[in-house]
């Protein structure tokens, strides 16, 4: 479309990461893969720790095997070749780290740890972003690659403060001069030295500031040269990037890319967000690729939210037949051939849920609590999109009816959950959520303080709530908090009471604590479950905190969730685009503890349209019209996924 930027529009990428002993690769055969793959965007690597192309910087170092290529320029090959067919090139670019001459030459450059160690690795010294290599030479760098070549845009690897290295050997926070300077300037501290220090949050919000600082000040200077060429990378880039990856002997939150593209659609809906899908297993593993429905979860979570699919693999597609590369190109090439109902795709979820906020401090279990709402709402049909906790100040809440706070302590959005709640929303806390030193902070809420907190296991062993299917556990934390004069009450504890031995488990009796307080405030209403009922769903798995949860979700904002016999194992996310409305089926079925599988196919069944008035509704995957009646529609079986764009009938 004329006018708009080419990110604008949907595209697919494919990133080949090169090794130095590819710089003599084909580039006509791995266009052709690419391209039989569904991708029209190549991320291939061109500078930083090795140049792709003959660089005239003395501070850079030029692969030494391109003297395999007659041309002795990797970059200008590909650049000219992807333009013949209409692909677009983006440069690879990795700062983090200098070889052992640039080292000695510039130690300023260079993370320092705590006990004055460089961090060397592979023979390569990494360096500050505090510093100048950051501060100064990486924009040489990048105009001579915009002097010298038609690149379409600039990723950059590992901008990051390396308190962790390949090994994942902890190194604590860099000490070098620029880094002492700076933190002192504007915190007026001491640098802490590691993650158990005082100080330590602070100087984590200094470091993520930095980075965003640089972050704008390159797309400044590549906008500035380029406006055609985008940066992918962090918050102030043209284009959000998300890694999705695995790691052995990381416990799997299987929603992980839905949540992270959600978080960043939602508080920014017209930027592009790029998932960036890693095809191996883990980084020390690169040659062993992914499960293949692991892989796929990647790109159908990807799509489903709006963000870009990207592909990563090793070398070239020669050297890295991993066998999940069949399924991800079966979903690229879907978005390739369905490009136009990606086009300007934006949730039209009605449920915020807000995603703590890390570096705040927050409260022991948010995360969990965080997760275990996640998963009520997801398998309760309720569609609903993720902020995160700091972005609330900031972001658009007039599309939502419902926003979910969970337990997230002291907060500093309480006017604008206010005003929100006045205007006709309805909040939903859990928890310690607007508590500060025991004072009620948001007036929507109908408490008026905290009386007591059993926060600790041996405090809420053998409490219970009454449950609309028999006593529910509290599980993490109970808040006792004092209603306010208009509240409703509910949920009323039981007293603890002996758990053993058996003989003596008697004397549970009703308390005055009530486990669900809720009232109109203005033309909406508040409405708080002062326990961790999220995190009692995520640590124990019973369905009857979940449901718990979302009968009262539903009944406070007046019923959000999508009609339908579908099983709990269905996800389905909402959507409107150039093209109508549109509606993903995630089929589910295949996640397990610590693994995706092949979903089990779901038959036949229905759903009934969130939106009024005479529909027609096309399944892109099965290719055909299906039945609607009275505005319910007949699914046809549902393998992996599924889509169905909603128009008006003619």
């Amino acid at each position: 479309m004329s006018g708009r930027l080419w990110w604008r529009e949907p595209f697919r990428m494919f990133q080949t990461n090169l090794r130095e002993i590819d710089a003599g690769l084909d580039v006509e055969r791995v266009l052709d893969q690419l391209e039989g793959f569904g991708a029209n965007a190549w991320l291939i690597s061109v500078g930083g720790i090795l140049s792709n192309y003959p660089t005239g910087l003395d501070f850079q170092t030029r692969n030494p095997y391109l003297a395999q290529r007659p041309s002795g320029d990797l970059v200008g090959d590909a650049v000219a070749a992807a333009r013949r067919r209409g692909v677009r090139v983006l440069a690879r670019m990795d700062f983090s780290k200098i070889d052992h001459r640039r080292a000695e030459e510039h130690p300023e450059w260079c993370f320092v740890a705590p006990d004055g160690a460089a961090q060397v690795y592979n023979g390569l010294t990494s360096v500050c972003p505090s510093g100048d290599y950051y501060q100064v030479k990486l924009f040489e760098v990048i105009g001579e690659v915009l002097d010298g070549y038609a690149v379409d845009g600039f990723f950059l690897n590992w901008m990051s403060f390396n308190e962790v290295d390949y090994s994942r050997r902890y190194w604590g926070v860099c000490h070098c001069l620029a880094c002492a300077r700076r933190f002192a300037e504007q915190v007026g501290e001491e640098l802490p030295e590691g993650r158990d220090s005082p100080g330590y949050l602070r100087w984590r919000r200094f470091a993520h500031e930095t980075l965003e600082d640089l972050n704008a000040r390159i797309r400044a200077a590549i906008a500035a040269r380029r406006p055609d060429a985008a940066l992918i990378l962090g918050e102030h880039a043209d284009i959000v990037f998300h890694e999705a990856n695995n790691a052995v002997g990381r416990p799997l939150w299987h929603h992980r890319t839905s949540e992270h593209v959600s978080a960043a659609k939602s508080y920014r809906p017209d930027v592009p967000v790029l998932v960036n899908s890693v095809g191996f297993v883990d980084m020390p593993y690169r040659m062993a690729g992914e499960e293949p429905y692991h892989f796929a979860q990647y790109l159908l979570q990807a799509i489903s939210r709006g963000a870009v699919p990207s592909t990563y693999i090793m070398g070239t597609p020669d050297d890295s037949p991993y066998e999940c590369l069949e399924i991800a190109g079966e979903i690229t090439r879907f978005h390739r051939d369905h490009a136009g109902i990606y086009r300007d795709l934006v949730s039209e979820a009605r449920t915020l849920l807000v995603r703590p906020d890390p570096l705040k401090g927050g409260v022991a279990g948010a995360t969990s609590e965080f997760q275990g709402l996640y998963l009520a709402l997801l398998e309760r049909h309720l569609p609903f999109d993720v902020l995160p906790e700091d972005k609330l100040p900031v972001s658009d809440l007039s599309g939502y009816r419902l926003i979910v706070l969970p337990d997230l302590g002291p907060i500093d959005a309480g006017p604008v959950l206010d005003a929100y709640a006045a205007a006709g929303g309805t909040v939903l806390a859990t928890g310690s959520t607007g508590f500060d030193a025991d004072e009620a902070q948001l007036a929507c809420l109908p408490v008026t303080r905290r009386l007591a907190s059993r926060e600790t296991e041996e405090a809420t062993r053998s409490l219970h709530l009454p449950g609309d299917r028999g006593m529910v556990p509290v599980i993490g934390a109970f808040h006792v908090a004092e209603p306010a004069e208009r509240a409703e009450t509910g949920l009323f504890a039981l007293s603890r009471a002996r758990y053993g031995p058996p003989e003596k488990c008697h004397g549970h009796r009703q308390s005055g604590h009530p486990g669900w307080l809720g009232a109109r405030y203005g033309k909406g209403a508040g409405v708080l479950m002062p326990w961790t009922v999220g995190r009692g769903y995520r640590e124990a798995g019973l369905s009857a905190h979940r449901d718990l949860f979302a009968d009262r979700a539903l009944a406070a904002a007046g019923g959000l969730a999508v009609e339908t016999d579908l099983p709990e194992q269905v996800e389905i996310v909402l959507a409107r685009s150039a093209a109508g409305h549109v509606i993903h089926l995630l089929n589910r079925s295949g996640d397990a503890d610590q693994r995706f599988r092949r979903p089990v196919p779901i038959g036949a069944s229905w759903l009934t349209l969130p939106w009024p008035g005479d529909r027609r509704v096309r399944a892109l995957r099965a290719g055909r019209e299906l039945e609607v009646s009275g505005g319910r529609v007949r699914l046809p079986e549902l393998g992996l996924y599924e889509v169905l764009l909603v128009t008006d009938r003619p």
